[in-house]
């Protein structure tokens, strides 16, 4: 990466989720100028919907050999917490097999290695955004992991011992006595200390006010069609209003990331895992996450209800909302709870994840001198955000590169080494 005389001046950054908007953050703490281009509005892609967890330990890579079994056994089933769509274009077909391919034990300690710094430095970041301004808050608490007595918790204590293995601290311990919200049904509970959570809605609109109120720029309704070189340096093309000059262009679109990054040589695989989520009221606030791996179902504190999330939609990024999923994640955590109303239902919401075949985001330079990418986290975009954004605003700024994005590379091939 060459050194720029300068640091850029004005940044834009296309994409207003977590990290887009973290990353225009950082980069004015740079100094830059930034402006924050979104096709549709702040979060409005996965960021606002999920689960909130602010989990670095679960903070894993998706490809394993379990989660592929469970994703051919749910091919069939649209209701199945893991569910392949019937109608599957090249694209995803690509994607899958570069998936299986990197389901091995092997390829996931690998992923585990190149995770951790980031996991680590993540709540950190999100310190950082609060002394800066940020005022929506982040919630301390344990996430409880409920089993019932026909799932067995050795899965995820071996993910958890290779998540301590890679470097990172795990505080797991046993609850001796198994109560709310907790059903009859959950006979063994985990607590996984040293997490938060937040309202993902609420923090994404606050981080978006920050943006503006040091001077920035957020623009919902402003689709990006392509970005060039053109007098005076790099120019973002709209759809509807006139080109956006820049000095340095950050493409952080989540899903709809290959629109931008192909013919910028971005060839992995960005394909959309969709996750839904409702909100159900609660006969007592809640102040703990609790996950359900059963039904791969989460559910947070969201004032004096609870957000529950769950599912994992192989499927096009932009299918109409199925209602079966909704449902079926209903079906699964019932058993399971007391004092949810479950026939409370609102809000209900879906959102596409941004999944790489090898589990890991893009995030680094493109082959377009001054454009980067920043993107593919996963589920775990809201977690890992602020400190993509953090590290990426640095390399941007100095044009030097950072060892921790460099498992990152977007250009990277088969291999995971840069192209």
């Amino acid at each position: 990466m060459d050194v720029p005389d300068r640091p850029p001046r004005r940044v834009v950054v296309v994409g207003a989720g977590m990290v887009g908007l973290a990353t225009a953050w950082f980069l004015q703490e740079h100094g830059a100028e930034v402006a924050v281009l979104d096709r549709s509005g702040v979060g409005a892609g996965a960021s606002w919907g999920n689960a909130g967890y602010l989990a670095p330990v679960m903070a894993v890579p998706l490809p394993e050999p379990g989660l592929l079994r469970e994703g051919l056994r749910g091919l069939p089933d649209p209701t199945a917490p893991l569910h392949l769509s019937p109608r599957l274009r090249p694209a995803t077909l690509e994607f899958l097999l570069r998936f299986a391919a990197r389901s091995t034990s092997a390829a996931w300690r690998e992923g585990m290695r190149a995770l951790t710094p980031l996991d680590r430095a993540a709540l950190a970041a999100f310190d950082e955004l609060a002394a800066g301004g940020v005022t929506a808050p982040t919630h301390e608490a344990p996430v409880l992991i409920g089993f019932p007595p026909d799932t067995a918790d050795a899965a995820l204590r071996h993910e958890l011992d290779g998540v301590r293995a890679a470097g990172q601290e795990v505080r797991l311990s046993v609850v001796p006595d198994v109560g709310p919200p907790f059903s009859d049904r959950i006979t063994t509970v985990l607590r996984l200390d040293g997490q938060r959570h937040i309202d993902p809605g609420g923090y994404l609109a606050c981080l978006a006010e920050s943006v503006r109120a040091r001077g920035g720029r957020v623009a919902g309704g402003t689709r990006v069609r392509a970005i060039r070189f053109g007098p005076g340096g790099l120019q973002v093309e709209t759809w509807a209003h006139p080109p956006e000059q820049a000095d340095a262009v950050v493409v952080a679109t989540g899903a709809w990331l290959p629109e931008l990054a192909r013919p910028l040589g971005v060839r992995v695989p960005v394909q959309a895992g969709r996750g839904y989520s409702f909100s159900a009221g609660v006969r007592e606030p809640w102040t703990q996450p609790v996950y359900l791996p059963a039904a791969r179902v989460a559910l947070t504190p969201l004032g004096d209800r609870v957000r529950v999330a769950g599912t994992m939609e192989i499927a096009d990024r932009d299918a109409p909302f199925d209602g079966r999923r909704l449902d079926a994640i209903v079906r699964s955590v019932a058993p399971y709870l007391r004092g949810v109303d479950l026939a409370d239902v609102r809000d209900p919401w879906v959102g596409p994840r941004p999944l790489t075949p090898d589990g890991l985001p893009l995030v680094g330079p493109t082959r377009m001198p001054g454009v980067h990418v920043a993107g593919g986290h996963g589920m775990w975009g809201v977690t890992l955000g602020p400190v993509t954004g953090k590290l990426l605003a640095r390399q941007v700024m100095t044009g030097r590169p950072v060892p921790e994005l460099a498992p990152f590379h977007p250009l990277r091939g088969r291999s995971g080494r840069a192209a």
